[in-house]
């Protein structure tokens, strides 16, 4: 796919979804998606049976979704981000954003460190390892959003979150239309957390209905 085709799909993609991308944020991503490809040939980032276009729309504009509930001011924690899915994108999304990454394995960490450096990113760190682990905990300070995409359930995610409980730090999961298999509708407190917000949405080629379920820390929940 060339940038042309890319810049039109994730421009009128992100447009369905409400946030707004720069000529030079698409280029930025365009950048990324080739290097994720070249990556992908060799190391496995993501499902090597996916289309261009299904990982455009997929990878490249969900992950553009959270941009609707974030700003600027925000510090993103992404938890098991893998190939940089949706912290990096976000990142891109909102330049202005710091970010950390948390990824286990150590070939995705290498990519991610590559893709950082070959775009120029600032305010955007990779950490090698999981959540509970010390230095993440160390470097997760002033975190104002913990997202997750996929990681794991909603109930066992937001125990490895209770400590950002008190400093009203919000949890924004990443899901499908199925998420009440999880969370029934009735739930609204969790481990110190109070559901707060139901976003969803479909993709804009595909129709593939996704949600955003955003959790609020409060000390006394």
């Amino acid at each position: 796919m060339d940038n042309a085709r890319f810049a039109a799909m994730v421009g009128e993609g992100a447009e369905s979804l409400g946030v707004a991308m720069s000529p030079a944020g698409l280029d930025t991503l365009y950048r990324y998606f080739k290097e994720l490809a070249h990556w992908n040939r060799k190391v496995n980032l993501i499902s090597r049976n996916l289309s261009a276009q299904e990982i455009v729309e997929k990878h490249f504009i969900d992950c553009l979704a959270p941009l609707r509930l974030l700003g600027a001011s925000d510090r993103l924690l992404d938890v098991g981000t893998g190939a940089g899915f949706p912290g990096l994108v976000c990142k891109i999304g909102a330049p202005a954003m710091t970010v950390h990454l948390i990824e286990p394995r150590l070939k995705r960490v290498s990519f991610l460190r590559q893709v950082i450096r070959l775009l120029g990113l600032d305010d955007v760190f990779v950490h090698n390892g999981r959540l509970g682990d010390g230095s993440v905990v160390e470097n997760s300070a002033g975190t104002t959003c913990v997202i997750s995409r996929a990681v794991m359930e909603i109930g066992e995610f937001l125990t490895c979150c209770e400590r950002f409980t008190a400093s009203s730090c919000r949890v924004i999961f990443m899901k499908g239309h199925a998420y009440e298999d999880e969370l029934p509708i009735k739930v609204r407190r969790l481990h110190g957390f109070a559901l707060k917000y139901i976003d969803e949405y479909r993709l804009p080629f595909s129709g593939s209905r996704r949600t955003l379920l955003v959790f609020q820390g409060e000390a006394d929940a």
